[in-house]
């Protein structure tokens, strides 16, 4: 089979615009109807649905990243068995521009949400003090502007470029974008890690995790492979994929998951035994605040949700090839990253956890948007990369 393989000889259907559309549409639905119970949000609770925007805000940011990074690392590594993955991945990640947009009401949200030190206070405050060149609000929305710079820059590179050999079937783009893999996977692995302290950990300017970015990226990677699995597993039953992505293809994505998932324990672990040995008041106040006034069902709703469910589930091969298991556990991790982000930022608002409509607002406004922007990608592009040099080999991946 040559390397520029057709609809044809890969026996998929075609990806037509009716079936485009009709994608575009129900994200517009969702957008619509998100953007519409978030302004009620607003009007009912306009200081919780602050905080129920950042929680979903960031959700729907983390997801996108950590789509950029399977592209960046794909290029990276010259992996054949990922062509046709790529593809949604490039699609989740050219919504990073739409995001710099959801950020732009955490402007006017930031006095309410990141108090400590943007008040008048900080300045009487003896520890702030030596923090206030960092933590200043001025400082704070350039480095955001660097972040969404990167991350704008680097995702729409990855996917034109793809798409363009679409076309002309160019090796040498190939090449480009595996030369510019390596500098643009240290750019976004710096800009995620302060993007973490910004967003969340500077929440409570006292508190610190080296670790904490890293703790982030985890959650990012896990969650955007679920959202894989769940594109792939739906486009190959549409049969756009054909021989392009099997039942192997599948079976791969379901590792990554279940490797990502210990992952993601590895590193919340790691950064918890480190605070209890230390047992630092100034540290373990993190874990704390999320053990006590009902915050300890979160916890362990996280621990089992997000780890021994997912890491029983996803060890069995028979799971990770079962499309409806798979599609399950997919479901199951995108929720529990949402909790995730729940009980890191919420501990800093309420006493007791009360999931409301109002979060359900401040979730659906902002993953409204980012489906639009991710259908919008989708509907410019074919369901594979057609004349990727690799995708011959890709075809031939199994798992023994």
């Amino acid at each position: 089979m040559s390397a520029s393989a057709t609809l044809e000889n890969i026996g998929a259907k075609p990806f037509t615009d009716d079936k485009k559309k009709g994608v575009v549409r129900l994200a517009l639905l969702v957008a619509v109807v998100g953007l519409a119970l978030g302004g009620a949000a607003y009007g009912a609770d306009h200081e919780r649905f602050a905080w129920s925007y950042l929680v979903g805000f960031l959700w729907a940011t983390t997801i996108a990243l950590g789509a950029l990074f399977f592209v960046l690392i794909q290029h990276l590594t010259r992996a054949s068995w990922s062509v046709a993955a790529r593809r949604p991945m490039e699609w989740l990640s050219s919504a990073l521009p739409a995001t710099a947009l959801l950020f732009l009401p955490l402007i006017a949200f930031s006095h309410d949400i990141y108090h400590h030190w943007m008040s008048e206070e900080a300045h009487h405050d003896e520890l702030l003090k030596g923090k206030l060149g960092y933590l200043n609000p001025k400082f704070f929305f350039i480095r955001a502007g660097i972040y969404f710079a990167i991350w704008t820059l680097v995702s729409l590179f990855f996917a034109r470029t793809s798409r363009a050999q679409d076309t002309s079937g160019d090796v040498s783009l190939s090449r480009r974008m595996q030369k510019m893999s390596a500098p643009s996977i240290l750019l976004f692995g710096l800009s995620l890690s302060f993007a973490a302290f910004d967003w969340i950990m500077s929440i409570d300017p006292h508190w610190y995790s080296t670790i904490f970015g890293l703790y982030l990226f985890a959650g990012s990677a896990v969650s955007s492979l679920s959202a894989l699995a769940l594109i792939t597993i739906r486009l190959r039953q549409a049969g756009v994929l054909g021989k392009a992505s099997t039942l192997e293809h599948q079976h791969d994505i379901g590792k990554l998951m279940f490797g990502f998932t210990v992952f993601w324990a590895y590193i919340g672990f790691s950064q918890f035994i480190l605070i209890w040995y230390a047992n630092l008041p100034e540290e373990t106040v993190y874990y704390r605040e999320r053990w006590l006034h009902g915050w300890n069902a979160v916890s362990l709703t996280l621990f089992f949700g997000h780890f021994v469910l997912p890491f029983l589930g996803l060890m069995s091969r028979h799971a990770k090839r079962n499309p409806t298991v798979l599609s399950l556990f997919a479901v199951l991790i995108l929720a529990m990253h949402y909790v995730d982000l729940y009980w890191m930022v919420m501990p800093y608002h309420a006493e007791h956890p009360d999931f409301s409509w109002i979060d359900l607002g401040g979730l659906l406004a902002p993953a409204g948007v980012v489906a639009v922007a991710v259908a919008m990608a989708m509907s410019k592009s074919a369901a594979y990369p057609l004349k990727d040099p690799r995708l011959a080999e890709s075809l031939q991946a199994e798992n023994l």
